[in-house]
Parts: structure tokens; C-alpha cells; sequence
């Protein structure tokens, strides 16, 4: 039951925040409280050592102190912040968690290119009837909650918790 959880938690959370960045430009701080929650949670019940659950907040910690950072100068959401900061806590002070912020990265970088794209041709995509949101062409921000999911979904099987709980169940 506890793996079960484990392996659906981090995705459908993730999954939540991108469709919900999507279709209204929010992230529900829901999403970021039950990521932070549930894994301390579950950490300790899949055998992880408290010593990498420690890294695990440390890795949060540090994650949140950048994006509060990048909050206070006006470049990042509070939901994007909260966000990554709560799913760093899965990926731990570890390769996964550079492995996750690195994808992040790319697929904003990509989302971004793509949504600019997007505006600049609204008017000929919205003539051929291909639905889209309004809010990807109306609002003058970024989704990047569907960035952090491509990279958690990237990342999260190289995660100290997934392999924890793989092992765990041997």
C-alpha cells in the first residue's frame, strides 16, 4: 500500500499542478502541501535512512531559498516556487535531484519557445479551429508547472525514495 503510494503521489501531484497551470495560470498550494507532507510521510515507512531523509530536506530547503530568490526579483511564480521546492524533497540532495532541475530547465526553455510561438500566431491557429487555452494566449505569463512535471516525470525513477521503495519490495 505504501509503495502504491509512493509511485502515484509525485505524478498525480505533478500531473494536478500542469493542468491546473495549463488551464488557469495557478498553482493550488494543495498540490505543494500534500507533495511535502506525503513524503515525509512515507519516507521513513518505505525503509528510507534518516540520513537521506535529512538530504531530502536539505535539498527543499535549498531548493525554496533560490526560489524565493528568483521570487522576490519578480522572475519565478509563488506556485512554481512552492512547487519545485516540495518536489525537491523526493529527489533528495542526489544526481535525481540534478538530473530534475536540469530537465526542468530544458523543458521550460522548450515551453517557453513554444508558447511565444503560440502568440505571435494566435490569430492563424485560432482561424483553423485548434482548440486553445485562453489563457496561453491571453496571459503575459509562462505555465512552467508543466516544466517542473516533464522534469519530474523525467526524474523521478532515479529518485533516493523510488529506489528505496523498489527495494523494499524485493
Amino acid at each position: 500500500m505504501i509503495a502504491a503510494a509512493v509511485f502515484v503521489i509525485l505524478p498525480f501531484c505533478l500531473a494536478v499542478a500542469a493542468l491546473s497551470d495549463l488551464f488557469t495560470m495557478t498553482i493550488p498550494n494543495r498540490v505543494s502541501l500534500v507533495l511535502a507532507l506525503s513524503f515525509l510521510l512515507t519516507a521513513p515507512l518505505v525503509g528510507m535512512q534518516f540520513e537521506a531523509i535529512g538530504l531530502s530536506l536539505v535539498a527543499g530547503l535549498a531548493v525554496f531559498m533560490a526560489c524565493f530568490a528568483l521570487f522576490a526579483l519578480n522572475i519565478m511564480g509563488g506556485g512554481d516556487a512552492k512547487l519545485l521546492s516540495a518536489a525537491a524533497l523526493w529527489f533528495g540532495l542526489t544526481n535525481s535531484l540534478v538530473l530534475f532541475v536540469a530537465a526542468v530547465g530544458l523543458f521550460g526553455g522548450l515551453l517557453t519557445f513554444a508558447i511565444l510561438l503560440l502568440r505571435t500566431q494566435s490569430n492563424t491557429i485560432l482561424a483553423m479551429g485548434v482548440p486553445v487555452p485562453n489563457s496561453l494566449i491571453l496571459a503575459k505569463k509562462i505555465p512552467y508547472g508543466i516544466a517542473i512535471a516533464a522534469g519530474g516525470f523525467i526524474a523521478f525513477p532515479s529518485s533516493p525514495i523510488f529506489t528505496a521503495t523498489l527495494e523494499a519490495l524485493k
